[in-house]
């Protein structure tokens, strides 16, 4: 009794191409949303400010904590 092995048969896997110009916007949006988070997280009610009163500085104090930032 023989046992032939075979080879498990190949399939051919087309990858899309990603135009650059589709993406482009979409990665410019990204970065400015990251860039406004980033500022509020970080920045704001610091030296610079765009809301008064402490509201806005008490929403983000755990995050600016987790990312280690100072706030106190």
């Amino acid at each position: 009794m023989s046992h032939a092995i075979s080879a498990a048969p190949t399939t051919d896997v087309a990858v899309p191409a990603i135009p650059v110009a589709e993406l482009a916007p979409w990665a410019l949006f990204v970065g400015l949303f990251a860039t406004l988070v980033l500022f509020f997280v970080s920045a704001d009610q610091g030296a610079v400010s765009l809301t008064s009163g402490t509201l806005l500085h008490e929403f983000v104090h755990d995050g600016r904590h987790l990312l280690a930032f100072p706030c106190h």
